[in-house]
């Protein structure tokens, strides 16, 4: 088949083109077909006009078009519109059913198959609740989504809760089709670097929990093995990452901020800070630091509705994981032989999960071996590919 992907931005900042389309677009290419994705690249302007194929996969950016906001909006739109008609593909693959690649379908829908992937809920209780949006674009966002989902020929939902809310729109149960997030992470599981003291990651970007939640459980791990430390990275969508810190210094904790696992760390250091995002090839240096990962996610319904890469990344590496069993974390993580989950907002567990790790280093290790060999083999992009190839080949009998 030609396929083309449509996404609502470029691959970077956000990550959902690069984590998740094109994995999928480079496994759809090893079976055969063609795929080209069209990214209008607003919050990465610097790659506007440009492409590039990656992975077998052709990647176009949209240039971007100058004027009023309005006419950029209408003007960015008709050129994914335009190229996609000219590459006359077989199916078209709309990447969240809102912005750009919303209004892309809203132009190609009935002049092709066009299959709808959700990855996360847009409209009440999802990111219209986080997102400091005007109350008519939480509308528009909200519209996009209930008819993007709605109209599509067939749907591809990357949660069983998605699943139950497109399920819940009306239309075929038939046409939705479930297909998690795959493993992503390109290399082998870590070898434990060597370290002075007990090593807690902390990988997130803050919005999946309270962070005041967060505090009293590493306090509460701190007060039972006084030596552990915390090895941080991401950074927060609201500065969370900078609140992190001032909690830290409140209680007295000295901060190293670390731009690389390999730099020297001072020994008095109790909170390790990473700065920002790093690079996916400095990921594993960075997780060889820790003993046991903690992975907190309030039981919401933005949350339920997410298959978290970031634990993928985590599992894949080989790094035990504690993580509260919210949506797609209860259906990735095995209990008790590939992570520990906890109950939803059960702090007491979650400190045991942890001190238990950190204690029983053969359990501990036996837990990470048991993870890597399991979501690679559970979640692998070419595997989820042939439930893609069967939403496609559902489009196309159903346009």
């Amino acid at each position: 088949m030609k396929i083309v992907m449509i996404g609502p931005f470029g691959l970077r900042p956000r990550m959902t083109m690069r984590v998740r389309a094109l994995p999928l677009a480079q496994a759809l290419t090893a079976c055969g077909h063609t795929v080209a994705m069209l990214l209008p690249p607003w919050q990465n302007p610097e790659d506007a006009g440009r492409a590039w194929e990656e992975g077998g996969v052709r990647i176009e950016n949209a240039p971007l078009p100058a004027g009023i906001p309005g006419w950029f909006h209408a003007r960015l739109t008709r050129t994914l519109v335009h190229r996609a008609r000219a590459l006359k593909p077989d199916v078209i693959h709309i990447f969240k059913p809102k912005a750009y690649a919303g209004l892309a379908h809203l132009a190609l829908a009935r002049r092709f198959p066009v299959v709808v992937d959700t990855d996360d809920w847009e409209g009440s209780g999802g990111w219209n609740d986080l997102n400091p949006y005007s109350p008519l674009l939480k509308w528009f966002f909200a519209w996009q989504e209930r008819w993007g989902l709605r109209h599509a020929d067939a749907v591809t939902v990357a949660s069983r809760a998605l699943q139950t809310l497109v399920w819940a729109m009306g239309g075929s149960p038939e046409r939705v089709f479930y297909v998690p997030n795959g493993v992503a992470w390109a290399y082998p599981p870590v070898t434990p670097a060597p370290h002075p003291r007990p090593t807690l990651l902390l990988y997130t970007r803050f919005f999946e929990f309270k962070l005041a939640r967060l505090w009293r459980i590493v306090m509460a791990v701190r007060a039972q093995r006084p030596e552990v430390r915390l090895w941080f990275i991401g950074q927060g969508l609201f500065g969370e990452d900078q609140q992190l810190k001032a909690l830290a210094q409140e209680a007295g904790w000295r901060i190293a901020e670390i731009a690389s696992p390999s730099a020297p760390v001072p020994p008095d250091a109790d909170l390790i800070y990473c700065a920002g995002w790093i690079a996916p090839e400095d990921q594993p240096a960075h997780f060889a630091q820790a003993d046991a990962a903690l992975y907190p996610f309030d039981d919401t319904l933005l949350n339920r509705t997410k298959c978290p890469v970031k634990l993928l990344d985590l599992l894949a590496a080989g790094v035990p994981v504690v993580a509260d069993a919210v949506g797609q974390i209860a259906e990735v993580i095995r209990p008790g032989e590939t992570g520990i989950l906890v109950p939803p907002g059960d702090e007491a567990a979650f400190v045991a999960a942890l001190i238990r790790l950190l204690d029983e280093a053969e359990y501990c290790r036996a837990v990470g071996t048991h993870a890597a060999v399991d979501v690679r083999a559970r979640f692998a992009w070419d595997d989820l590919a042939q439930i893609v190839e069967r939403a496609y080949e559902y489009a196309r009998a159903a346009d």
